[in-house]
């Protein structure tokens, strides 16, 4: 039979399909699409962390690690102090267990810091950026805006860089030397820190520096305070003088019982350092239930195992010498829903303690801003638009001390929107964020591709051991081991070249372009039937109407 005279139905010889044009019948067609993974669209850095991840997989650390860096300058402090909220939205969790990225990510950090990788700084604009406060905000910017070619100068009220990264996260959780080299690499791209320089008057210095633009960096750093009845008969301490003082080697005052009132990481941080400390017994009273105190739920079960016991939905009511009166709460019918929290009872209850520790929130030191009253304050956070410009032309705005979440990952990515923003300004233009790719949603992958392959644990210091000391509690991952969890990403909505699509496609209507090329569809020959979609394990296929 030759092959006009061939069944016109028959499609699958090439040579048919060649002939019949095939591509004439359908109505949808195909098309390759980079979906953006779910974990880079949740990383407040903007990290490509599928991307890095995937050159972790290949042995290629260095090109795994510049592109980290990228967004991120501190791989080995944000893979120790990260709360990942990639890890959540990981669609691997939907089948196992999230990717371990928070611990690679620590892994390509060690390897920066063990081959001494360095920054490169752009070249010289000749541009000047002051900037207030050396926290994970204002250290971010000052690399993204050497990148740009700015000089920067950070001015630093206390005596070392690091903002609540130093002061704020006990030695146990981020170890001073993995911090202090990190910070040292950028100090290394040529920004200048100016110690013990408290601005008080932003005009003023920026007029005497030459400054082009300045950047508030003051983060969080006042501890919010309540008053108790009786509270002046015995010592009611803040959080965070008490983890500042510890990081200063200042006199110990967690000595006997120490109560700790608050429910969140800065209580868990501050009864697990009395447990170094050496105090008798530790206690942390919260509002709240223990499942829906705002702690992260691996700071509570680590203060737990330590010794730290807990007692939930309880309010400090008043002190009297080592008596502390404890009001007992109950969950409102809304409780569960988020529209209400606790409501008292009535019922108290006492405890004894020789130190109250306030661990209730965190407040704006606005008071720099005194000279500066163009800058719109409202809420005690600096009000700024969305460029992060403040009020005040040429003067910005980044990390705890704006409205925005606070962690260090956000301040981070705070730093990072600030430099491109304040590059774009002193060009006189104004920063466009890049349009986002779809997100690669659970629903858009094949699931039945991906095998079962369990997490990794990182190895954990024994609790006996912790309580003894400052000895970091969670440790590496090792090459092998890296490399495996790595491997277990999806590579959510980005080919990977599984050949999926190009030996499924019944028309022969892929061309397969060579290893790191990818496919091509050939739509003169493709019907539209989207097979090639219904198959591809990754959602990097998306089928779309035609134009007809």
């Amino acid at each position: 039979m030759t092959e006009q005279n061939k069944p016109f139905a028959i499609t699958l010889d090439v040579g048919t399909s060649h002939l019949n044009k095939t591509g004439s019948w359908r109505s949808m067609k195909p098309l390759y699409v980079n979906r953006m993974p779910p974990c880079n669209k949740a990383c407040p850095c903007g990290e490509n962390i599928q991307g890095w991840l995937s050159l972790t997989e290949e042995e290629n650390y260095k090109a795994a690690w510049e592109l980290l860096t990228k967004d991120n300058p501190f791989p080995a402090i944000m893979g120790r102090v990260c709360y990942h909220p990639c890890e959540n939205t990981c669609n691997r969790g939907e089948l196992d267990l999230p990717v371990g990225i928070n611990s690679v990510e620590r892994f390509i950090g060690e390897q920066g810091l063990v081959n001494n990788w360095q920054f490169t700084a752009g070249k010289d604009t000749g541009k000047k950026v002051m900037i207030i406060g050396s926290g994970p905000a204002g250290l971010a910017a000052a690399y993204h805006l050497r990148l740009f070619g700015h000089q920067v100068t950070i001015f630093e009220a206390s005596e070392k860089p690091g903002g609540m990264m130093r002061y704020g996260i006990p030695k146990y959780r981020l170890p001073r030397e993995k911090l202090n080299a990190e910070i040292y690499r950028i100090e290394q791209m040529g920004v200048k820190f100016k110690f013990r320089q408290r601005i008080e008057d932003i005009d003023k210095t920026r007029e005497e520096g030459n400054f082009d633009a300045a950047l508030i960096c003051i983060g969080a750093q006042k501890s919010n305070h309540i008053k108790f009845e009786g509270e002046s008969s015995i010592q009611v301490l803040d959080a965070l003088k008490v983890l500042r003082d510890t990081e200063q080697e200042m006199r110990n005052q967690l000595i006997g019982r120490v109560v700790v009132y608050g429910g969140g990481n800065s209580a868990m941080d501050v009864a697990r350092t009395a447990v170094r400390m050496g105090a008798q017994d530790v206690v942390v009273v919260s509002r709240y239930e223990q499942d829906n105190m705002s702690a992260h739920p691996f700071e509570i079960k680590e203060a737990l195992e330590e010794g730290t016991s807990i007692l939930s939905l309880r309010s400090i009511k008043a002190i009297n010498g080592n008596q502390i009166t404890l009001e007992l709460l109950k969950a409102s019918e809304e409780y569960y829903s988020g529209k209400s929290r606790v409501v008292e009872t009535g019922e108290h209850e006492t405890i004894e303690a020789d130190v109250v520790v306030l661990a209730i929130g965190q407040l704006v030191d606005a008071e720099i801003l005194n000279k500066n009253p163009q800058i719109n304050v409202e809420n005690n956070t600096i009000q700024i638009d969305e460029i992060m410009q403040t009020s005040q032309n040429g003067i910005f705005a980044a990390g705890d001390a704006v409205p925005s979440q606070r962690s260090v990952t956000t301040a981070l990515g705070h730093g990072k929107k600030a430099a491109r923003t304040i590059n774009a300004w002193l060009q006189g233009q104004t920063w466009q964020p890049v349009p986002q790719d779809e997100v690669a949603s659970f629903d858009k992958m094949e699931p039945w591709y991906y095998s079962d392959a369990p997490r990794t644990a990182q190895p954990y210091l024994e609790a006996v051991r912790r309580k003894s000391g400052f000895a970091e509690v969670v440790g590496d991952l090792d090459l092998d081991s890296a490399k495996y969890e790595a491997r277990r990403c999806m590579s959510c909505g980005n080919c990977f070249e599984c050949d999926n699509c190009y030996g499924i496609c019944p028309d022969n209507a892929i061309t397969k372009l060579g290893v790191g090329k990818g496919f091509e569809f050939k739509y003169d020959y493709c019907k539209g039937c989207g097979m090639c979609e219904a198959e591809c394990p990754c959602g990097a296929i998306a089928m779309i109407a035609e134009d007809i």
